[in-house]
Order: structure tokens, then sequence, then C-alpha cells
């Protein structure tokens, strides 16, 4: 019965998919964003004014610009915070000096970086101080706080001299200097200042903190530094008199107004509005699509449209719906701490009976993503090297995404199996998201699973629960997590892999590696991929791709074009670097 409701469940997507491919128009992405494939680019004139509703499902991982690595909490923290460097919505490669004053000076032996930061910065009310170089220095040395723990910082400025994950809070790292108020020095124990100048200094992470203000919050056991923090960007969370984010309800609402001390002349962004309303909740995303469909100055946040809210706004709407190009993709990871994923046999077979067409048809089909067959999106640096849309040459993944039962068995059977099936009896723990397609996906998982002869346990979530509580804390020994996804910080591969597969990158909290691959071969190569120059990165990351791809430590199936919709009376604007509305850059119309 199960299995006859899902293939009911199967057929209806993959029809809508049809409905949606036959009219999505375009990809070419050169139509100045007229279709719903072409990527909005900011108007020449734009309605300065208004109050825009962004309807989530869920919550950020973390509302500290500092803790968070995800897409959403970058969503929030690029409108409300100046880091060194930024992107404009329609160049997601060519950095921007944001609290910079210029592009950063790399010494000829790669090891020391120089940023010169803009004078004359303030923070918000109440604090009203000027930013200086020492309070960019401070909130990269909370990255590696124990009460912080930001993925980001830890896997990018690891190689900083004297730098520890894991310290703790107030530990000074002597390897950032900062010789006057607007000079800021990095100093590398390896050569990774090419990868600094190339994109790792563009993230939220490197928005100045004040020491004296924000260390009495980040020497809790969690910090708390994002419920009373300071915003250096155009709009900030509503706060009190204190400084208390009384903006921020978790699970409700983020809501931002604008900062009267952000000074327009040191930006580049318009910050059109005056008001965003991020309303959290909204876990029926068909109810919630169809409100911003129809209704008035309101977008989607956290969720992907159904498919059949899809389908109606594409065949009546088109103009409402953008699709953002791949920068990212996702997959099913495995714990390979947990048996029996500890052994790469059963991986294989579970990666060959896999049916990932139809983990791609719950998203809404290949006009929303193509079938992912390794982890290098298209576009970034060692995706051709590692073998391009037809894949690495492994044979436990189709370019199709087809299940391939007879190469199951095959490894089932290597793994000691002889009927071909997974024999075992222990309960293996899943969980996933509970929004809208997310969900689906995971159903879909557990029943190919099922049928492969596992006992599944699956557990649905709220997105930032799954990730904060569960598949990106090890001590949780979640078995499968089938809808985590990255997308590339910038267009290099170590944004891709390094985070997600290094063993130095596990972490006991804010951990992005789900599948903990710790493999010594990786490693090594992801080592030399990382102070490799700028002419043979592309070949290095193509190897690390195709050697994490044979191990089957996780089960790619899309590289996505994130699809947005916007209400009809909204000029919204797509963050190519993210893979999202740009909030600094959207209006009304």
């Amino acid at each position: 019965m199960r299995r006859s409701a899902w293939t009911t469940g199967v057929a209806m997507l993959a029809a809508l998919s049809l409905g949606v491919a036959a009219c999505g128009g375009s990809d070419s992405g050169d139509d100045g964003g007229d279709t719903p494939t072409g990527q909005a680019t900011p108007p020449a004139q734009a309605k300065t004014g208004g109050k825009l509703e962004v309807l989530w499902a869920g919550d950020v991982d973390f509302i500290d610009c500092g803790r968070t690595y995800s897409q959403m909490g970058s969503f929030i923290c690029f409108s409300t915070q100046k880091p060194l460097y930024s992107y404009k919505p329609d160049d997601p490669v060519t950095m921007q000096p944001d609290l910079a004053a210029s592009l950063p000076e790399v010494s000829e032996d790669g090891k020391t970086v120089t940023i010169k930061i803009k004078p004359g910065v303030k923070y918000s009310k109440p604090y009203d101080k000027v930013v200086t170089s020492a309070d960019v220095k401070y909130a990269i040395e909370r990255g590696f706080f124990s009460s912080v723990a930001n993925g980001f910082t830890t896997s990018y400025y690891g190689d900083l001299e004297g730098a520890k994950v894991g310290a703790d809070p107030g530990t000074k790292i002597k390897g950032i200097e900062t010789p006057d108020d607007t000079t800021l020095v990095l100093k590398f124990k390896r050569p990774v200042g090419g990868v600094m100048a190339a994109g790792a200094l563009a993230y939220p992470a490197t928005a100045p903190v004040p020491e004296e203000y924000a260390e009495k919050f980040d020497a809790e056991p969690q910090s708390t530094y994002g419920e009373n923090q300071l915003s250096t960007g155009p709009y900030m969370i509503e706060n009190d008199a204190s400084g208390k984010s009384i903006g921020y309800d978790p699970g409700k609402r983020i809501h931002l107004v604008r900062n009267d001390n952000w000074d327009k002349s040191l930006d580049y962004k318009p910050a059109h509005l005056d008001e965003i309303d991020n309303l959290e909740g909204n876990d029926d995303v068909g109810i919630a699509s169809r409100k911003i469909l129809e209704g008035q100055s309101m977008i989607a946040g956290d969720f992907t449209p159904l498919p059949e809210n899809l389908k109606s706004a594409l065949d009546n709407t088109p103009d409402q719906i953008k699709l953002a190009p791949p920068v990212g993709g996702r997959w099913i990871a495995l714990n390979t701490t947990i048996k029996p994923f500890d052994d790469a046999n059963i991986r294989k077979a579970v990666s060959a009976g896999m049916d990932r067409n139809a983990l791609l048809l719950t998203r809404g089909g290949k006009t929303v993503g193509d079938m992912a067959t390794h982890f290098l999106p298209p576009g970034t640096a060692g995706f051709e090297e590692a073998g391009g849309a037809e894949g690495t040459g492994v044979d436990f993944l189709s370019a199709d995404g087809a299940p391939l039962p007879d190469v199951s068995a095959k490894y089932f059977k290597a793994a000691g199996f002889a009927s071909g099936k997974y024999e075992g009896t222990e309960k293996l723990l899943m969980v996933g998201s509970n929004a809208g397609v997310a969900a689906k996906t995971a159903e879909v998982a557990k029943e190919s699973l099922t049928n492969m002869g596992f006992n599944v346990q699956l557990r649905l979530v709220e997105p930032q629960i799954m990730y904060t509580r569960y598949c990106n804390v090890p001590k949780a020994d979640v078995a499968i997590c089938p809808n985590v996804g990255w997308i590339r910080d910038f267009a290099d591969g170590q944004t891709m892999l390094s985070p997600t597969f290094a063993g130095k990158n596990i972490l006991p909290e804010g951990n992005s590696n789900w599948p903990q691959l710790n493999d010594e071969a990786i490693n090594a190569k992801i080592d030399e991929a990382e102070i490799a120059p700028v002419d043979q990165r592309a070949q290095l990351w193509g190897e690390v791709d195709k050697m994490v791809t044979a191990t089957a430590a996780a089960i790619p199936w899309i590289w996505d074009k994130q699809a947005l919709i916007q209400s009809k009376n909204v000029a919204g604007v797509i963050a190519e670097n993210n893979s999202q509305w740009d909030l600094a850059w959207t209006s009304l119309k």
C-alpha cells in the first residue's frame, strides 16, 4: 500500500515536471530577467521605500553572522552587515570591497594578506562607535571560540598562525595584526593568500564585532551575541535601547528595519526597502506559495515551491518566478562512522539502488535542476576535470539517475549478503526536513532504502533543527541525512569539497562534513589542492571530487537552480553567489 502511494506520487510529480519543462523558457540567462529562467538584474530605476514580507517555513541556523554557515543565514547577514567583501547580485565571481576600502594585497609567498578598511563606518544604535580593524580581528578570532564554532572560519582561516579550533572565548590569534585602526594583516602558515583573494574574505563572518561589547555574550557556553548584535549594513534586526534584538523571535519572525547609522556613501548597495518582515512558521509551503503569487509585497524565503505551484506560476504568471543558477548541489549523506555505512561496499550498494531520478522529481524535475553525478557543480573550477555532466566513471551512479539494481546487488554480495539486499536488523536514524518538497525527498529516499532491506527510522523536523541539532552534530548519531546540500562560497573547488569532506573539518558542532569522511588519501589531496596556484587548482580539485565520489560517502542527485517566487508588485533581484533573493537590491514596483 505504501509502495503504491509512493509510486502514484512520483507519477504525479513526473507529470507536473513535464508541464513545467514545456513552458520553462530559455535557460540562457541573457534576457534581463523577463523569463522565468532568466536572471533578475538590478533595475536602472527602482522605487525607494515600502515594506516587504518574506515567508519562511523554518528559521536560520544561527542569527549570529559570525556563527551562521547557511544560505538563509547569509540571506539575512548580507543585508545587515558589512563583511570585508561581498558581491554584486549579478556577479558571483568578483569580490566587491564592502567594509574594505580596496582589494586585498597578497605577498609573493602567499602567506600574508593585508586589507585596508574604510574609515568612518559606524555600528548601529545603541553602540554608535566607529568600526576599527581590531573589530575585524575579533570577529575572525571568535569564529574559533568553542562558544561560536563557525565552520567557514575554521575551514578557510585555520592556517592563521596561532589559530586553534575550539579555543576558549577571548583567545587571541597571533597571526592577525592591526598596525593601525584601518589596517588588518593576516599571516598564514601555508600559502593560502590566493584563496583569500579569490573569495574567502567575502563572507558574513568577516563583518566587524567590537570585543568590548560582545565579549560578555561570547563568554557564555553558546554565544548570545546574535540576539544582541550590532549592525553595520543598511538594515538591522529591530532592537531596544539596550541593544537586545527584539525583532528576532526564533521560529516566528526576523524583523529588519533601517540602520539609522548606515552611511550610503560608504556602501555600494542601494537598500531600497524601508522594512523587511521575515515571517516564519509557514510549514504548508503550498499555501505559502499561493499567498505570495496571489498577494502583494511578498517573496519566498527558505522553501522551494511545490511542483504544482511552479507549474501554475509558469503557466499563468511567469514573471513571478525566477530560477537562480546552480552554484551548489544536494546529496544524501551516509554516516561513515555508523554501521553498516562504515563499509564502502554497503555505501556503493545504496548509491546504486537509490532512485535518484525520483529524488529529482520531488523538486520539480529537470527544469529546476540537473542530475548530479558528482559534487562540483557546473561552472566551478574542477567540474570538467572530474568528468563533467557524465560523471567520474564509477559504476554505482548512473548519469540519468536511474537505479542500478544489478550493481546494487553486486556490492551487497561483496559486503557478505548473498541475497543481494541488506539483511541487517539495526534501526538506522534518518533525520530530514519537514518543509514541503524536502519532506517528499526524504520519503522517497526512505522508500528506496526500505526496498534495499534497511530498517530506517525517519524523523522529520524543521530545517534549522535538522542541521543544528542533528546532521551538524556528530554525537547525535544520525546515520542518514537525506536533505543536506551545499552552495559554493566562491567559484573554486575548495569551497565545495574541503568544508564538506575534509577530515580536518569534522567539528563537534556546526559540522558540514555530514558523512564524517576522514580518508587519509583524500585529506592529503585536499591539503595539496588548497595551496595550489590558480593554474593547477581545477585539475587538483577535479581529482579530489573523483576520490570523494568513489567512496560513496554521499549520494549526489541534483545541481539545482533555486526556484524563487515573488508577488506581482515585487522587483526581486537575485544574489547569484547565494542563489537567493538579495534583500539589499530588491524593491517594490
